[in-house]
């Protein structure tokens, strides 16, 4: 069946589309309310969709739709299908993955214990704690209170000699009093409560102690009544160090969303309220938000976080920093989870407000921390031309820094020199030098080599600044020869890499081997070579233009008695070359240099058109 066949045949029902280019892959992945309007848009009128969407649609050649019961449905299934293809044109939200989480697992008698892994095996996991010490708090208090082992134990952390694992102290403090003898209705009312603990869910948990603690002092059994005290202590002082932002017990969950547009990036922070004390911090981030509204981007991150592993729990309420388009369907799949409405709003004034305005700033602030740390791992990584030139020509290093040289000059006349600098495979434009030529007469690229790099790194040593990693010159054996020679009187000549590049045939020559080398043609590190000897070699060109346009221009019109160097400069200004100024009127002469010099100007000109 057709694309065309497809769109015409689609149901009036809820349900999820999927979008797939030439290969098969799956490109995007929507939901809808509607399947037949929502799909048919994108073809319709494609002048009102974004330039992405455009593209999105062009590349479009198949469509496959599921068909749900209702949109709460089609949300589910919308995100789990999203995690599994990950389509290029969908947002794709990224979470720390080194966070660590507390895991509980399935079955009768559950285990609960820190992990950075989240495996779906029908374990529950809580968190992320955004401090591993507040993870290492909760799990210290379900000990204490609960006399439940949390620990991760692994056979690679167990120590086979006694048969305990490494650090032992858990087990120490079980001696007497271990899980293993609770009974299974027993077991299964203490984990309700680690669960309800973990939810944030500590003044009720403190009042069922004390009235079990009560109950368990008038019927004697004062060893069970002092290991409830323990454990009540335990849990207040856990909860009296949660910060408190709420006057109110209410549950609630803010979620915002921050953007940085300079940096094509976004990060989404959810605060979790629960008894008013933030029990919780969660973030992931967005890239690629060109053409998105933070409203979007949110709701997106709403719906990813409920339809996910981490997003059981309903609370009482919702907070939101900015208006999501089309809230219906997580609203209606909230509602049958917590089995009433659960009202998401935007609070304008108040403490709700603060609360929202505390998440954007944290949201600000790791949206730093994330380029700070994309700025640090771009310093750090190691171009591929790099590693293939250091491998190719046995370099000590990668050649991080390289300083290229090349000569210009016509018959000897106006003889300059460049050097341009790549930094990581990139032109650095900011520490390019440029060289007049002082101690050569006439056409000799040899010496004029050996005159630049001695003076260039003469200067480095006298001022003590680092070198290059790699040295460049522009030309064969004889270039080569003069820059090695500077090297070896400066000292150097172990301390620099240095090679020749041959244009003719690309060859690669290396200090005292009479042999050129030769990379492939298609080699990384050969392309980076031809594009600094370019460069360097336009820079050289245009300053030797440069130079050479001014010797003219101070060897015709400076020869007028009369005209010095400024004058000159500004009859150029003016008129736009020398020829321009032998050509122009008497009128517009006059109104730049004055009469007399006028004078003088025309008859120099009518001398030299004869």
């Amino acid at each position: 069946m057709t694309l065309e066949e497809k769109l015409s045949n689609l149901p009036l029902r809820p349900g999820v589309y999927l979008y797939k280019d030439a290969k098969g892959e799956v490109i995007y992945v929507g939901k809808a309310k509607r399947l037949r309007m929502r799909v048919r848009s994108y073809f319709q009128d494609r002048a009102a969709l974004s330039g992405k969407t455009q593209v999105l649609v062009s590349k479009i050649v198949d469509l496959e739709v599921y068909t749900t019961d209702t949109e709460a449905e089609a949300l589910i299934l919308e995100n789990t299908l999203i995690k599994k293809h990950k389509p290029r044109y969908n947002v794709l939200y990224r979470d720390d993955k080194s966070l660590p989480y507390i895991c509980v697992t399935p079955g009768e008698r559950p285990r609960v214990f820190p992990t950075r892994t989240l495996i779906k095996d029908g374990s529950r996991y809580f968190g992320p704690y955004d401090q591993v010490w507040r993870m290492k708090d909760m799990l210290d208090v379900i000990r204490k209170t609960f006399q439940l082992c949390s620990c991760a134990c692994t056979s690679r952390n167990m120590d086979r000699s006694r048969g305990l694992p490494k650090w032992g102290s858990c087990f120490e403090e079980y001696v007497g009093v271990c899980s293993a003898n609770m009974s299974d209705e027993d077991y299964r009312l203490t984990m309700q409560r680690v669960v309800r603990l973990l939810n944030g869910k500590s003044l009720d948990l403190i009042r069922e102690l004390k009235e079990e603690m009560e109950i368990s002092v008038q019927a004697l059994k004062f060893e069970h009544a002092a290991m409830l005290r323990d454990g009540i202590a335990a849990l207040k002082q856990f909860s009296e160090k949660m910060k408190v932002v709420s006057s109110d017990l209410i549950d609630r969950d803010i979620f915002v969303m921050d953007t940085e547009p300079e940096e094509n990036l976004a990060c989404g922070v959810l605060l979790r309220i629960r008894e008013g004390k933030l029990i919780g911090r969660y973030h992931k981030y967005v890239t690629d938000i060109e053409g998105r509204e933070p409203g979007e981007l949110l709701q997106g991150f709403v719906e990813d976080y409920y339809t996910g592993d981490l997003g059981a729990i309903v609370p009482d309420e919702v907070h939101l920093s900015h208006e999501i388009p089309d809230s219906e369907p997580i609203e209606d799949w909230m509602s049958e989870i917590q089995g009433r409405n659960v009202p998401m709003v935007v609070p304008k004034i108040g403490e709700k407000a603060q609360m929202v305005r505390m998440a954007t700033a944290n949201a600000r602030m790791l949206i730093g921390d994330f380029v700070v740390a994309r700025m640090k791992a771009e310093a750090d990584r190691i171009p591929h031309s790099l590693k293939n030139l250091q491998e190719a020509l046995k370099l000590p290093q990668a050649p991080r820094r390289i300083e290229c040289f090349d000569n210009s000059n016509i018959q000897g006349s106006d003889p300059v020199a460049s050097m341009v600098v790549f930094v990581d495979a990139k032109p650095r434009p900011s520490e390019y030098k440029k060289f007049h030529i002082k101690t050569v007469v006439g056409p000799d690229d040899f010496a004029s080599m050996k005159e630049v790099l001695t003076r260039r790194y003469h200067r480095l040593m006298r001022e003590h600044k680092s070198y290059p990693d790699l040295i460049v010159v522009d030309g064969g054996k004889g270039q080569l020869s003069s820059a090695v020679e500077v090297l070896e009187e400066l000292g150097l000549f172990n301390q620099i890499p240095i090679i020749g590049l041959a244009k003719r045939l690309e060859e690669i020559y290396l200090p005292y081997r009479s042999e050129p080398i030769q990379l492939p043609k298609t080699a990384s590190g050969l392309k980076l070579l031809q594009r600094l000897r370019d460069e360097a070699h336009r820079t050289a060109i245009g300053f030797h233009r440069d130079v050479r346009s001014k010797r003219m221009l101070s060897t015709e019109l400076t020869e007028i008695e009369g005209i010095g160097k400024a004058t000159a400069e500004k009859l150029i200004r003016t008129f736009g070359s020398v020829n321009a100024v032998m050509q122009a009127s008497e009128q517009d002469l006059v109104v730049v240099v004055g009469k007399k010099l006028t004078e003088r100007l025309l008859m120099h000109a009518s001398i030299r058109s004869a």
